[in-house]
């Protein structure tokens, strides 16, 4: 009997153990794939190219903290800057709270969010149909694919953090690679829906003519609030991102004890396996 028949044989006299050690290893590396995709995309992956040219500024307290909308004209002025457009997260619920129909929502200004958000792409009529809708609303290909939204369709979100429920009607669909899944609509519907939302944002998205520019024009907008009753912190698009995770709690602790349970639970069924074949 040759080796290669003798491991075959024995790995195949119970083929029952066999099949479900076979699958818990499958399923275990599964998750670790899933757990590492995730990590990398949070804290190692820098974003698109066209990232380096956009500077998030928020409150520097907290996200949950707004900022006065005349700020938009001030950043406006900063040496470096082409566009800005105040953006402000809506977080509402779309039908119920199950996990597959939560996206990110976003109120902010048409006229001005795809000349910083370069990399989205919208067709021009669609675009222009947004633009005179106050109600209209954008969404990503693939969320409008997920919930088969058609240009035209009614989108009802309920308000959680603001208390408006917002009837939307889907006037665009943009590309981007990767997409986002994410709806924007105009920051003025929620004005006129929530009267002390008035003349706020909740951070400014800024776009820079340059990336050597970028750490330049970051640092002069917050100087410039610095003494203010409402200071800020611009940062760049990957760490405004994981600042904004950070508000879910700590993360990187419960992707990292994932991933460390689910090797060692590997080793163990791979010990167990060994010392059975062993026996």
């Amino acid at each position: 009997m040759t080796l290669t028949r003798f491991v075959a044989r024995s790995a195949f006299r119970n083929q029952l153990r066999s099949l479900l050690t076979v699958a818990s290893i499958a399923f275990s590396l599964l998750l670790l794939s899933v757990m590492l995709t995730l990590w990398r995309s949070f804290y190692i992956d820098k974003g698109a190219p066209d990232s380096a040219l956009r500077i998030m500024t928020r409150h520097k307290v907290s996200l949950a903290n707004f900022l006065p909308i005349y700020y938009r004209d001030k950043i406006r002025s900063v040496p470096g800057v082409v566009h800005v457009v105040p953006m402000t997260w809506f977080g509402g619920k779309y039908k119920d709270d199950k996990p597959e129909n939560f996206f990110a929502q976003f109120a902010t200004d048409p006229d001005e969010y795809f000349s910083v958000a370069a990399d989205k792409i919208m067709p021009p009529d669609q675009l222009e149909a947004w633009k005179k809708d106050r109600t209209g609303c954008a969404a990503d290909i693939e969320l409008a694919k997920k919930h088969n939204w058609k240009v035209g369709d009614r989108i009802t979100l309920q308000g959680t953090i603001f208390p408006a429920n917002l009837e939307l009607t889907l006037r665009g669909v943009y590309t981007i690679d990767p997409p986002q899944s994410a709806l924007y609509f105009h920051a003025q519907y929620l004005e006129e829906s929530v009267s002390w939302f008035k003349d706020t944002a909740g951070f400014y998205f800024t776009r820079v003519d340059t990336a050597e520019n970028m750490p330049k024009a970051a640092r002069a907008i917050d100087d410039m609030f610095h003494s203010t009753p409402v200071p800020t912190k611009s940062e760049s698009e990957q760490a405004f991102r994981l600042d904004f995770i950070a508000t879910l709690g700590n993360v990187k602790a419960f992707i990292l004890s994932i991933c460390g349970a689910v090797v060692f639970t590997m080793l163990l069924v791979c010990a167990n396996t060994m010392a059975m074949s062993i026996r």
